[in-house]
């Protein structure tokens, strides 16, 4: 009750015109950096960060907020409209969301993926005021073996994600994880797979990677003359029909629910929870054989785990002092540039600064909702632009975005590439959710497992004989099995089954 008691007060903080008036500029500005491929809100915060030092530190923390998971929502726009991922967790959104505009339905697209936002994220603040502590003590548990063992539950779900051919998923998946080893070795300190190029030391940028294989890899595709003819929606197609959302409301829950717990765990990326809230709707949900087809359970699991992770991501934050990401990261330097330190003395040296902020998260995302829901209708009128120029204007846009990234005209060549690779993979029709899942899967998994060993001297037995890494080992098994099991019943009825081509 003391929570609850706290909160409230936070809430007639956060709520005077001053804190509204910053909680709506910065979900503005992260929608606007969101859209824009290799900006994101971690850049827009660290460049706004000199001038909130003259502000009110209550007012800049809530802004900065703001523009984190502001920018998670911007992400989709271009992901659901163009087929162009604005960050990593947006990529998997291309898969149904573009396909639901080509079918004229990219406004119950974005409105889903609205709503499911609101939802995400508002479930993920309520798990910070009702169960910081205990969460977070959970997270804290997570060493290199748990982590791990984790990642290997993402890894069992790319079963999922292979379509109709193993074979073809497999080549996919290592190719995303042959990408992945590009740059230094995590254990040994050295390059490789680098070409000398210095550029590489860092590994290879996810937005370029995406950007090519989506964005320039759809052009290509289309440019032979067979163009997609998205049409901008009707009035009454800019919302979800009562079956998408029946649909769409039980991806929501499962997205929310895993969004939040992975958003507990230090440096993982919120890619994975849109990753892994996809792969549980091919596995779990009904019209799972509908997925990547344009199904609305594609579009609202994702978005829905990726504002929850990024909601869920200020427990660690606040109670532990612990930046669970490169933004999370950033906004702890607006704390201590304020004179604040995230950890648990913050709750008790500045509670009304901290339960003011919590309090704004939900007021940003009931802002998010209000703004985006509204203005489909107006973002689905880039559907209305000539295809031909709109072709135009997506090959600039792709170009300055990967350019962006490092301001290198490297990237650019590493986009350009990697377009060319996703125009082979449509030809030849390899899956690309497996190359996305290991690319993203494949630095943690290697730093995991070679952290584990080198704890344990080489002893792989480190993963059963600790209890939560063990829980996972077994989860990952059972969906192993759950799979095989599948597949047998299917070729006893007589269906074609994932592994045939």
């Amino acid at each position: 009750m003391d929570s609850f008691t706290a909160l409230l007060d936070g809430f007639a903080s956060a709520l005077t015109p001053q804190n509204l008036l910053f909680a709506l500029i910065g979900c503005l500005l992260g929608t606007i950096l969101g859209i824009l491929p290799g900006i994101g809100s971690t850049a827009g915060m660290a460049i706004l960060i000199p001038l909130t030092l003259t502000m009110d530190p209550a007012s800049a923390i809530i802004m900065l907020a703001a523009i984190f998971y502001g920018g998670a929502y911007g992400g989709t726009i271009t992901s659901v409209l163009l087929n162009i991922p604005g960050e990593g967790e947006s990529a998997i959104t291309c898969i149904d969301g573009y396909q639901m505009t080509l079918r004229g339905r990219a406004g119950a697209a974005l409105a889903t993926a609205g709503i499911g936002s609101f939802i995400g994220g508002t479930i993920a603040t309520l798990a910070l005021v009702l169960a910081a502590k205990p969460l977070s003590e959970l997270g804290l548990r997570i060493g290199p073996p748990e982590f791990f063992s984790l990642v290997l539950i993402g890894l069992a779900l790319l079963v999922g994600l292979v379509g109709r051919s193993v074979l073809k998923g497999l080549i996919s998946a290592c190719l995303g994880l042959l990408i992945a080893m590009v740059g230094i070795d995590p254990v040994m300190g050295l390059p490789r797979f680098t070409f000398d190029q210095p550029h590489f030391f860092d590994g290879i940028s996810y937005v370029p990677v995406l950007v090519g294989i989506f964005g320039l890899g759809e052009l290509l595709a289309t440019s032979g003359g067979a163009a997609p003819k998205p049409t901008a929606p009707t009035l009454r197609q800019l919302l979800p029909t009562r079956t998408d959302l029946r649909r769409a409301a039980p991806a929501i829950g499962r997205g929310a629910s895993i969004g939040t717990v992975i958003g507990l765990i230090p440096g993982v990326s919120s890619a994975i929870s849109s990753l892994l809230a996809y792969s549980t709707e091919k596995k779990v949900s009904r019209h799972r054989k509908e997925l990547g087809t344009g199904a609305i359970e594609g579009v609202a699991a994702p978005e829905t785990a990726n504002n929850s992770h990024s909601n869920a991501a200020f427990i660690p934050l606040f109670t532990l002092g612990i930046p669970a990401s490169p933004a999370i990261a950033v906004l702890m330097g607006a704390f201590l540039q304020n004179g604040l330190t995230p950890g648990p003395q913050l709750f008790t040296e500045a509670p009304d600064l901290v339960w003011t902020v919590i309090a704004s998260l939900f007021v940003g995302n009931l802002l998010l909702l209000v703004l985006n829901v509204p203005m489909v209708g107006l973002w689905t009128r880039i559907l209305a632009i000539p295809y031909s120029v709109l072709r135009a204007v997506i090959f600039a846009f792709i170009v300055i975005g990967s350019y962006a990234v490092n301001n290198s005209v490297i990237d650019i060549y590493v986009m350009v590439f990697f377009g060319l690779v996703g125009f082979v993979f449509r030809q030849v029709h390899l899956p690309l959710a497996p190359l996305v899942l290991t690319l993203i899967l494949g630095p943690f998994i290697e730093s995991a497992l070679r952290e584990s060993l080198q704890i344990s001297q080489g002893d792989f037995g480190v993963f059963v004989d600790r209890p939560l890494s063990l829980v996972f080992l077994l989860v990952a098994l059972a969906i192993l099995v759950a799979s095989v099991f599948s597949a047998g019943l299917k070729r006893k009825a007589g269906l074609p089954t994932d592994a045939e081509v």
